[in-house]
């Protein structure tokens, strides 16, 4: 007469041998949540003091990186940049240097030419000579005054520039803290949120440390959306553990070129293509644990 296994026989094997359940073949693999923000958040500031003349930008705006976004009084900026650039194209003292050299060379030669007659002494000869080196240099430096006056041109210049506030990303504008009239010096003006890309911040068990790689892909379903899933992109991996909570952190860049989706979205993170073998090790893993404990209980079948 055979006699079967006692299951609490089976159990206790399984207990000792560490073989644990695990999900079924087919299972379908875990979501996590996350949350949908802006890339990131700049508040907007001035390099130098003044009054606000002109905001030209208001809440929930879309800017462009380079966009003019504040404009500070510059009568006085915008008066030195009409003078300076008069000198950088004045060309009179140039001129008048020319025609100096040329009348100094062609007095030079009538001189030569005296002076090779016996008509003229040889300090005639070398004062006419040094008529031709002075106004070559006095030439010289109209040419250094002008170039000088040229880069004092794009100094002035840039110093009015300064007076206009620009963007230094595309985004939205979250809040706007000045009006034109106010004083401004160190506080900021606007601020601005980059909403492409989005990133995810999302928190994972530390069991799975060693699976998630940047560069892996992940699908993105927002909350309170039915246009479908995204795709995202894993970017940072944190390397410290929580101890409290087994946790670790990870963060997903999503494109969003076109604004579609808003900061501050909840949403769920599914690990697909890059985390399938892994659940397929799993799943063979179930597999092999389930053949051992059949393979032991028809053992005890055959001995009996």
């Amino acid at each position: 007469m055979k006699h079967h296994a006692n299951p609490y026989t089976i159990l206790c094997l399984v207990l000792f041998f560490g073989i644990a359940p695990l999900p079924a073949i087919g299972t379908e693999i875990e979501q996590f949540e996350g949350l949908i923000e802006p890339y990131e958040f700049v508040n907007i500031g001035t390099p130098v003091e003044g009054l606000v003349e002109k905001v030209y930008v208001e809440r929930s705006a879309q800017v462009q990186k380079g966009e003019p976004l504040v404009h500070l009084e510059s009568s006085v900026e915008s008066a030195v940049v009409q003078r300076s650039h008069a000198m950088a194209e004045v060309e009179g003292e140039i001129k008048l240097q020319k025609e100096k050299l040329a009348f100094a060379r062609r007095m030079h030669k009538r001189v030569e030419e005296l002076f090779n007659s016996e008509a003229i002494s040889a300090e005639k000869k070398d004062q006419a000579a040094t008529e031709v080196k002075l106004a070559r240099a006095s030439l010289q430096k109209a040419k250094e005054n002008r170039m000088l006056a040229k880069l004092d041109f794009e100094r002035s210049r840039a110093i009015l520039d300064r007076r206009t506030i620009k963007s230094p990303i595309s985004g939205i504008v979250v809040e706007r803290f000045v009006s034109p009239g106010e004083f401004v010096d160190n506080q900021p003006l606007l601020k601005i949120a980059q909403m492409d890309p989005l990133r995810i911040e999302v928190i994972l068990p530390v069991e799975m440390f060693r699976d998630i790689k940047t560069g892996m892909k992940a699908d993105i379903r927002p909350e309170n959306q039915t246009d479908g899933n995204y795709s995202a992109t894993v970017t940072i991996v944190d390397r410290i553990i929580d101890p409290a909570s087994g946790t670790f952190g990870v963060r997903l860049e999503l494109p969003n070129p076109d604004y579609k989706l808003p900061g501050g979205l909840k949403c769920t993170v599914q690990f697909l293509e890059d985390l399938k073998g892994i659940s397929e090790e799993k799943t063979s893993g179930q597999q092999r644990d389930n053949d051992t404990v059949a393979d032991y209980n028809h053992k005890l079948t055959s001995t009996h």
